[in-house]
Formats: C-alpha cells, structure tokens, sequence
C-alpha cells in the first residue's frame, strides 16, 4: 500500500480556493458578549461547539471563547473532547453525545466531563475509576419530552438512590435536560418540560443530592424562556449570529454573523434564446442571456434544491442561480449585472454593497433551519479567520 496523506490548502498557498469561508472573530466574541449580559451574571456559560463549531472551526472558536469567562464547552462525542485537549484547552469539556463502554477509558485519560443517560454506562463508568482518590465530575440527563438521550425520571431516581448508599468515586457536577420545542411561540411543551425537570431536581434533593449545576436553556431557552436558565445556559447558535426564531426576538439581543462565504467567476457565457443550462434541461434562457459558472457546488455545502430559489450576490445584485447545482460548479444568471468580468468576487453567504445573504435566507430557500446551512458550508472549506494575528496560521482546512 503507496502511504498517502491529504493535501492541506498550505500546499498552494498562491492558488484561488473554489471557496473561501471568512470566520469573524470579533462578532463572535460580540454575540458571547451580547449573550452574558442577556443572562444573570452568575450564570455558567457552556459554549457549544459541536459539529466543529456548526462548521467555524472548533479549535479556533475554542481559543477565542477560552478566555472570556466561560465554564466550558459542550461537544457531541469524545473524538471532539479529544480534539480539544489536544490542543490545550484546560477548561471543563462535557460530552453530550451518547456513549458506548468504549469510550470511557479515553473519557478518563483525557478528563472529559460525561452526560451520563445510561445506567450501563454509569456502572461502567464506576468500574473504571475504582479504586480512586479524587471523584471524577459526571452531569447526569434527564429525559422531559424530547425523547431522545436521558432517564426517564424513575430511572434517575432509582440510580441516585443507589448512589447515595456508597462513597461513589463520581461527583454528579449537574442535571440536565434537553428542550424538544423551545423556539415555538406555544409555549405549552417547553412550560412542562421545565416543570417536570424542576420535579425532579426537587425529588432528587430529597434523597440528599444537590448538584451545583442545572442546565437546559439552549440558544431559543436563553432567548425565550429566562426561567430556565437555571445555573448554566448552553448557546450554540447564538454564538455564530443566529436566533433560533427571529419573530418576536428579543431586541436587546443583537447578532452578527460570524460565518461569510465566497467563490468568483470562473467562466462566462453568452447565450441566445431557447438555450438550455445544466443538466438535464432544467432551464431554457427566454432571452439574450449571460451566464456565470462558478467554481462550487453541491460538495461544497450547495445543494440542488436551491436551483431556482436561491442568488448569489455579484457587485452588490443578485444573481439567480439557474440549471441544477453540479457537484462542484454552479451557474448564475447575470445578464441585469453590467460588466461582469472572470475572477471577480461572488458572495454566498454574506455582505456585498447594500445587500446581504444569511444562512437563514438559505434555510428558507431550502425549507431546512440555519444549523445545517452552517455545517454545510463551513465544514469542508477553506477557512480565514478575521482578524488575523501575527504569528498565527490565517486558515484551516
């Protein structure tokens, strides 16, 4: 077997990346700030950096975020924790995602904080870190509506009522539940979900345990339900300049996008009329057209279904995307934009002159929510983090 290892985009340093992805530092520290002052000052803050940071770059936005006063950060899997570690980062990293016994043994080497919503898992857990001196930090989840990991209420008793009965070798640090609906302006579900959560709490301080942390409020839980912020809230996609509902937002609260994605003309087409672009025919030019080819596509976090719904932006005007989305080119039709030229900048996501294209924008288009069109963009490009410090590497791939 020929060893290989991918090519970083430092191999050609000179050479025009299909897309660019800029990374704005500041506006990610001015949407934690704008989020610290929407919460009481005692309130723990667990930054959320899954899905390598929705997409931003997790360790980049971990080193900025480090030192503004934040608890910790919340991950899905021990790969990520892992990742983190591996690049110094000292504070709490809790793991939220589901656990398997395999991955204890590196959840203890690397002093990852686990949810625990297994009792499996739990006593596993106990195995591996018997006999020991100091008591190793766990954040037990509590199912209340969503359904998906935690312990339905019973179960987190029972396992509590055992545990007060030894010298476990665990600390449980925090409680928490996770919201199925809290962006919805019902607030029906949400309301019973703290309810039931704040039972619990109660139930379990019964039998004599009182974590020192309670979390549940998401980014929509910190925008919309204040009484949930409890003693730790969890922002995600707050933190990347998005509202889970922009309706009825807070006005206090302000967010910038952090993410702005671009590529550039790479060929140009004049077409008669009755001319078809792309595959498959989808679109037939009704009129004396010029047509753009852009160097991205569906690989890059662009995916068919914004043919026909979605712009580009090419000297502040939209540019309709027209014909279907390729793997890895795109057409736009810019026959209104005088003097288009090969090379120029073409926004995705992003300001250009007076106008602007969010993530929402794409969501709306592709009938999905900002989360993914975040991941999707950001998670393979080449990224630019603003503003660049001397000494640093200014991308990432």
């Amino acid at each position: 077997m020929i060893p290989t290892r991918p090519l970083s985009s430092s191999a050609f340093p000179r050479l025009p990346a299909p897309i660019t992805v800029s990374i704005n530092l500041d506006a990610l520290i001015r949407n934690f700030q704008q989020i610290r002052q929407a919460i009481d000052p005692s309130t723990k803050i667990l930054a959320i950096i899954k899905a390598d940071a929705y997409g931003h770059g997790a360790i980049p936005v971990a080193r900025t975020l480090e030192h503004l006063g934040i608890f910790g950060f919340g991950v899905a899997s021990v790969m990520e924790g892992i990742a983190l570690r591996e690049h110094n980062m000292h504070c709490p990293i809790v793991v939220m995602g589901p656990l398997l016994p395999e991955h204890l043994r590196e959840i203890i080497r690397h002093q990852l904080t686990p949810v625990i919503s297994r009792a499996e898992i739990f006593q596993q857990l106990m195995e591996q870190l018997s006999p020991r001196t100091t008591r190793f930090p766990i954040h037990l989840k509590v199912d209340t509506g969503l359904h998906r990991l935690g312990f339905e209420t019973d179960q987190a008793l029972s396992l509590l009522k055992a545990q007060t009965l030894s010298n476990s070798c665990v600390e449980i640090q925090g409680f928490l539940s996770h919201f199925a609906d809290a962006d919805n302006q019902d607030t029906t579900l949400t309301n019973l979900q703290i309810q039931q959560f704040l039972a619990f709490v109660d139930q379990a301080k019964q039998l004599g345990v009182h974590p020192p942390i309670l979390h549940m409020a998401n980014s929509a839980g910190i925008l919309f339900h204040p009484t949930a912020h409890f003693g730790m809230v969890r922002p995600g996609l707050m933190l990347y300049g998005y509202a889970p509902r922009q309706e009825n937002s807070p006005r206090k609260i302000t967010l910038q996008p952090v993410m702005q994605a671009a590529t550039y003309v790479a060929h140009l087409r004049s077409l008669q009329p009755g001319e078809i672009v792309g595959y498959n025919a989808l679109f037939r030019t009704r009129r004396p057209s010029q047509i753009a080819v852009l160097p991205v596509g569906y690989t890059h976090g662009f995916p068919r279904h914004l043919t026909g719904v979605g712009h580009v932006l090419l000297k502040g005007e939209q540019a309709p995307i027209i014909g279907k989305i390729c793997m890895d080119m795109m057409m736009v039709d810019v026959t209104d934009i005088p003097h288009p030229t090969v090379g120029e900048e073409v926004i995705l996501l992003g300001k250009q002159g007076a106008r602007e294209i969010t993530a929402e924008d794409h969501a709306g288009w592709l009938q999905t929510i900002p989360y993914e069109v975040l991941c999707g963009i950001g998670g393979k490009a080449n990224r630019i983090y603003l503003p660049h410090t001397p000494g640093s590497s200014p991308s990432e791939t």
